[in-house]
């Protein structure tokens, strides 16, 4: 009999799910993610046409990223020798090619929606690209002064010949190549333009004084067109015989051997300092570079002529992103006020809001104050003895860290946990460091080994006598700025359970403390693996007793293979399930005998979608658990995570019915089909989008604002 019929007759049997068709790589998933982030560009009715031109230069920022760690790992791995399958059965050097084969289908995409699409929209709109080439003599002119007085004093030209080694590249840094020739000897001269970062990409030619184009029209110039054709100022006697742009993207990833460091910020800052000098991961060139000086460039910088990458257009689409400051907001998604229903409710006093009652916040559509005045507010009152807070993203010019600097200086012990290794955050992280530090607060960096991403915050404050602990417990960070665009859970509380448990975990985070077992959350790398896969495969049990099983995990991503087996047999057991996966997703749903009762779905849309969400049906007995941690080793295995229980009924049943709406969405939901493709879904049914059902909400008061008495 054909063993896979044999699977479907008797599926829980299945050689514990040891089929490498079961998962999908890791990486393709993820370029299959930003291809999904891409479709939101390509998309003529998606967005606002600047919008559009926003999710252009996100999907390109991503796959830099997505390069200088993912894919420089790969290539490390395959220089090694490591001939180790990932999940789905691929060598490294597989996983390369294919990832290669897909990113040159979606630059020829995105670039055919930008120019093809975007551009001559942009242009009915009075918005237009210019080529230098395009303009009149006179404005020529007036350009050639604006790049003598505004440009050239910022340019390094560096000549290439045995008395100047080929310069150093540096990360995503744009590059003009230029061959020269001497108009004394006809010797032909090799010379290196490095395109400033420090001056902005795309030049607005109506902010330039002195250029009239006798209409009130926008024209952008791009910064390197401007360079390429004044060259001959910055090598005079020589002719420009040829000159083309590259990129380059080296490997970012910062290796730290933290038992070996006396001094862990001292080695990030060291570590942040060799990112730049990262071997070459990709090399960025048009298809008018000709082979002879792609030759020098593969030579010189040490290229497979694998990385190398031929894109049409411009390079380093991501500075695109500039283009959000033109103020034409009928081009733009419509601004919102969020609801802050503490500042209704309570006149913003945070303190005695909680006290009547836990607050669930959902950022965006709920504002992220209450969560800056809680610590505002904190840091001035008197009866508030100590502050301690974990922080991982809080961005620049954090209102928060400034309150938590002023509660030092207003005599409150403060302990701040600062993530130093939060990827690309390191430098931004080491100077909050240092300037609580420098106030006197309690500053430490986390456990050696493991990434602190959990995000607590616990107030001690005397009441009548007493102590009362506060807490604020988030699926986001610290930081105002993403909490406008990104979806993330706020959980404001006193519970004296929940304030014990986060009490040890900051213990263990600060001092010696060995402490492993919490009452109410569950805590990585401790158990929550363990306690997931426990509650999975109780629904199944539940389900056998009762029937009507249900899960629904909300996360960014899901990689860890023993939870994937754990919902596969949950699968089998009957049990259904809903998967809201906005990134990576190893799990194949629809699989017959094995995942048939699975669903993925994922949410791009006009916020990021970011919060973590893990219901289960539990017999009947609802059981919710938020937090930080996603469904992957390094949040399993490598990072302090928390999740926390959300114990209101009614709280609780506010979650899961915006999960459910999430589920119901068919206008910025894509679903995973069997073979580890996405389509969007599309159904009969009235549309519904399911964040402008949150945005347009009348009032959220009436259901995520529920002010119950404390208790668990």
């Amino acid at each position: 009999m054909d063993q896979n019929a044999e699977s479907v007759k008797a599926p829980v049997k299945i050689q514990g799910f040891e089929n490498p068709s079961y998962y999908i790589n890791r990486e393709l998933s993820w370029v299959s993610f930003n291809q999904r982030v891409l479709e939101e560009a390509l998309s003529p009715n998606a967005h606002p046409l600047l919008e559009r031109v926003k999710f252009v230069s996100i999907f390109s920022s991503n796959l830099d990223e997505f390069f200088m760690i993912r894919v420089a790992g790969l290539q490390d791995q395959y220089e090694a020798g490591i001939q180790d399958r990932s999940i789905d059965g691929l060598t490294p050097q597989e996983q390369i090619e294919k990832i290669r084969e897909r990113v040159l289908e979606q630059f020829r995409q995105r670039n055919d929606c930008f120019y093809n699409d975007i551009c001559p929209q942009l242009s009915r709109t009075g918005i237009d690209f210019v080529e230098y080439q395009s303009l009149d003599e006179t404005q020529k002119e007036n350009l050639h002064g604006y790049f003598r007085n505004e440009i050239f004093p910022v340019l390094t030209p560096l000549a290439v010949d045995p008395g100047h080694p080929f310069p150093f590249v540096s990360n995503l840094s744009l590059n003009l190549a230029v061959e020269l020739e001497d108009l004394e000897t006809q010797a032909l001269k090799f010379a290196r333009v490095k395109v400033p970062s420090i001056l902005p990409r795309l030049l607005r030619l109506d902010t330039i004084e002195g250029l009239d184009f006798g209409d009130d029209r926008i024209r952008i110039l791009w910064l390197e067109d401007l360079i390429q054709n004044n060259l001959e100022q910055l090598f005079p006697h020589m002719r420009v015989v040829q000159c083309h742009p590259f990129r380059v993207i080296r490997d970012a990833d910062i290796e730290i051997e933290e038992d070996e460091a006396g001094d862990l910020l001292e080695t990030i800052e060291k570590g942040i300092r060799s990112r730049r000098y990262g071997k070459v991961v990709r090399l960025d060139v048009t298809p008018a570079m000709p082979q002879s000086v792609r030759k020098i460039l593969i030579k010189n910088l040490e290229v497979n002529p694998e990385s190398l990458y031929e894109i049409s257009g411009a390079l380093g689409a991501s500075d695109l992103m500039e283009m959000m400051k033109i103020e034409k907001p009928e081009l733009k998604d419509e601004p919102f006020a969020p609801d802050n229903p503490i500042e209704e409710k309570f006149g913003g006093d945070v303190f005695g809001a909680i006290r009547q009652g836990d607050h669930l916040l959902y950022h965006p559509y709920d504002s992220f104050q209450p969560v800056v005045d809680l610590i505002n507010q904190a840091a001035n009152d008197p009866q508030v003895l100590s502050i301690k807070q974990t922080l991982y993203r809080v961005g620049s010019n954090s209102p928060i860290v400034k309150s938590l600097m002023n509660a030092v200086e207003q005599g409150k012990q403060v302990a701040v946990l600062v993530e130093l290794k939060a990827r690309f955050d390191e430098e931004n992280n080491i100077g909050w460091a240092r300037a609580l530090e420098d106030v006197g607060a309690h500053v430490v960096y986390g456990l050696v080994g493991l990434k602190t991403h959990a995000k607590l915050t616990l107030i001690v404050r005397r009441e009548h006598g007493k102590l009362r602990r506060y807490l604020h417990l988030g699926t986001g960070n610290y930081n105002p700025f993403t909490a406008k665009i990104y979806t993330d859970y706020s959980y404001l509380t006193s519970n004296d359970l929940l304030a014990h448990d986060v009490s040890e975990l900051f213990n263990a985070l600060t001092g010696y403390s060995k402490h492993t077992t919490y009452r109410k959350l569950i805590v990585s790398p401790v158990n929550t693996r363990q306690r997931i896969i426990e509650m999975i495969d109780r629904e199944v049990e539940w389900h056998k007793k009762e029937g009507n099983g249900r899960i629904i995990m909300k996360m960014n991503a899901l990689v860890d293979r023993k939870i994937i087996k754990a919902l596969y047999r949950a699968s089998c057991g009957g049990v259904s399930i809903d998967l809201i996966i906005r990134g990576i997703c190893c799990l194949v749903p629809g699989i017959q005998g094995v995942s048939e009762n699975i669903r993925v779905i994922s949410i791009i849309g006009r916020f990021l979608e970011h919060s973590r969400a893990y219901y289960f049906r539990n017999g009947g007995m609802d059981e919710l658990f938020l937090g930080s941690a996603d469904i992957m080793p390094r949040n399993l295995d490598h990072r302090v995570e928390a999740l926390f229980p959300i114990m209101d009924k009614e709280l609780i049943e506010v979650v899961k019915s915006e999960l459910e709406l999430i589920i119901s969405d068919n206008v910025k939901a894509w679903g995973m089909n069997a073979d580890g493709t996405y389509s969007r879904i599309t159904n009969n049914e009235p549309e519904v989008n399911s964040q402008d059902i949150f945005l347009n909400q009348a009032s959220r008061k009436k259901s995520i604002s529920k002010f119950k008495v404390n208790g668990l």
